[in-house]
């Protein structure tokens, strides 16, 4: 590695800056103590009169209608959901349905508490007249009541290579509503449970009725049929929690046609990010085959444990969840390369929480085997190193961003370039950080923490949106051939303007 001194370019701080939105909420079921709740409201609101629900209704409707999207139907499906929660089998008209429904929603602000940690991509609608400019897909870490981390998107443009604009948010936030996978494929769904329970035999006989391909009726079908198969077992019960808890996290959520990609909630919606997303990594992936798929790679937390997790979408209204497994998927920080590396799909990740390494796989949603290839070296770093998001391709190599951490938990973000065949040679890496905390960003939600979970090139410019103590986002710009060059004939410092 190169390692004599040369000049390095000037970081530009643009103007943008993008704060929480207290006002931004979202419609969620209110349903602690929900099933104990639910026969008291509904016996007392079947004694109310017809005259006194319609005006009770009347009265929510006005107040909260204009602040949600089809309010109606949010109010029935958490009526019917807490029904079945309460084992609950009787009859109301429609109107004492949605009235019991409102006392069982509530609102929540998605990003209350902070707005933090974006990555980039390029927008998949562009005009194709272009002009030098170019829209994006801006995704971010919304914490809000409780410390509950949701992923929201916001869109903007790039024009002329100079001026970031950020489009209005959508009028309504959406947390996009769940569903099974269509599907579920056999062997790679048992070779998941063989990494998660004691009873391996148990659960191969448990799944042995199914076909190579089930839905989540099938399996639900399967499992009640062979409970005999392993009624000997002491860990019959484990067993059938694993195999639900893990179709429970692979799902799919399909956004109305209609929806902006601003409208877009991604809430937790399993068990396993019951306490949060957090820190998604956006990558716009293009295939041997040409095609373009974008996926972001992210943190479940339940509050003690956390799992990878893998988004997938083609234009952001179908969005397909799914658990990230193998021997080698674990900690925080998987960030996907924008394209196989011969042949292999190849992430940089940091399995044991303090160094980084490279991965590959033939198939995305298993990594089994890691390669260390940098540990923390200089003194703002020493804590730990990790990525801010995929690598992004140059002639020159992979040019990857990092962060470290240095004394009294500051947060910094770095840069390495990589050997384009083998990420596992880096050719440089800077000494000191490309980007650190200013006087005026370090004061937060977390103090003297600048970070970033992914940028994107556009036009030899590297745009670099970024936290700043976990409160609110910016946005930095450097030439991405002068950041090469020094990457390649030194290890300089890079001023910050």
């Amino acid at each position: 590695m190169v390692t004599q001194p040369t000049t390095c370019p000037e970081i530009i701080k643009l103007p943008l800056k993008l704060h929480k939105d207290e006002a931004r909420v979202i419609p969620r079921m209110f349903a602690i103590y929900g099933e104990k709740r639910f026969h008291f409201l509904v016996q007392r609101v079947c004694e109310l009169t017809d005259d006194m629900v319609a005006a009770s209704l009347e009265s929510v409707f006005a107040s909260f209608i204009n602040r949600h999207k089809d309010l109606r139907t949010v109010f029935k499906d958490h009526f019917e959901q807490v029904a079945m929660l309460a084992d609950w089998h009787g009859d109301l008209d429609d109107n004492r349905q949605l009235l019991v429904g409102s006392y069982f929603t509530m609102e929540y602000s998605i990003e209350a508490a902070a707005l933090f940690n974006p990555s980039i991509v390029m927008h998949p609608a562009q005009d194709q007249r272009n002009n030098g400019n170019c829209r994006f897909v801006m995704s971010l870490r919304a914490t809000g009541e409780g410390h509950v981390s949701s992923v929201v998107f916001r869109t903007g443009a790039i024009r002329g290579g100079k001026e970031v604009l950020l489009d209005p948010p959508a009028r309504f936030s959406v947390s996009a509503k769940r569903s099974p996978d269509q599907f579920y494929l056999k062997p790679l769904f048992l070779q998941k449970l063989k990494e998660m329970v004691l009873d391996d035999a148990c659960a191969t006989a448990l799944l042995e009725p199914l076909p190579e391909q089930f839905t989540y009726a099938d399996l639900v079908s399967a499992v009640e049929g062979a409970d005999a198969v392993c009624r000997d077992s002491a860990d019959t019960q484990e067993v059938v929690d694993c195999i639900y808890w893990l179709a429970r996290s692979n799902y799919q959520v399909q956004m109305p046609d209609d929806a902006d990609i601003s409208d877009i909630v991604l809430f937790p919606q399993s068990e396993s990010e019951s306490r949060g997303i957090e820190d998604l990594r956006l990558v716009h992936f293009t295939d041997v085959d040409g095609a373009q798929t974008y996926y972001g790679t992210y943190t479940a937390f339940n509050g003690i444990h956390i799992l990878p997790m893998l988004m997938e979408t083609k234009d952001f209204k179908r969005i397909h969840i799914h658990t990230l497994n193998g021997a080698c998927a674990r900690d925080k920080g998987m960030a996907l390369f924008p394209k196989r590396i011969n042949g292999h799909y190849a992430m940089c990740s940091r399995i044991d929480g303090r160094n980084l390494y490279i991965m590959y796989s033939d198939y995305i949603h298993f990594w089994e085997s890691a390669t260390l290839f940098a540990t923390p070296e200089y003194p703002w770093e020493l804590t730990l190193i990790g990525n801010c998001g995929s690598p992004v391709e140059t002639d020159e190599g992979w040019l990857l961003l990092t962060h470290g951490v240095g004394p009294m938990r500051q947060y910094c973000i770095g840069a390495m370039l990589l050997d384009l065949e083998d990420p596992t040679r880096i050719i440089g890496r800077l000494r000191e950080p490309l980007l650190m905390p200013s006087e005026e960003e370090r004061e937060g939600y977390v103090p003297n923490v600048v970070y970033t979970c992914g940028a994107m090139e556009h036009e030899g410019m590297l745009y670099i949106p970024y936290a700043t103590a976990d409160w609110c986002t910016n946005m930095a710009t450097v030439e991405v051939d002068a950041l090469v060059h020094c990457l390649r004939n030194g290890n300089g410092r890079l001023s910050n303007g």
